[in-house]
């Protein structure tokens, strides 16, 4: 039963998921960046910065984006793990296919990065509101 679960409107939800995502690249970044300095291995370390922006990514947004902190469960974390597994893989496939798509230079890696990103973005965001993190009557 869900109770007392504050309404929050599709424009703070946004705000929120897009302040929020930019603080778990950073906690991937950092993650990634300290544990190649300890000389761990470059994918071991990616593989481990990329579950720690994620698991920031579950608490934060299901607290303060999508208020269901309360609701939910196993079932809500089983449904952000299958999600972000999907768009990990949207995500790097969209880059691999712009690569090889884009003519080279200066502007290839770069607007690959940002369109498989915003791409993955975009998803992420619909699914995490509209079955994720949806609030039940």
């Amino acid at each position: 039963m869900v109770t007392d679960v504050p309404k929050i409107g599709l424009v703070n939800q946004l705000t929120r998921f897009v302040l929020i995502g930019g603080f778990c690249a950073v906690v991937d970044f950092g993650v990634y960046q300290g544990l190649l300095a300890l000389d761990l291995w470059v994918h071991l370390a990616k593989a481990l910065s990329f579950v720690a922006g994620t698991t920031t990514a579950f608490f934060l947004n299901r607290r303060f984006t999508f208020a269901a902190g309360r609701t939910g469960g196993a079932g809500q974390l089983g449904g952000f793990v299958a999600l972000y597994t999907v768009t990990f893989f949207v995500n790097v496939g969209t880059n691999a296919l712009l690569l090889a798509l884009l003519p080279p230079g200066r502007w290839q890696i770069p607007l690959a990065w940002v369109v498989a990103q915003g791409t993955a973005t975009v998803i992420n965001f619909v699914m995490l509101r509209t079955v994720v993190f949806r609030v039940r009557s």
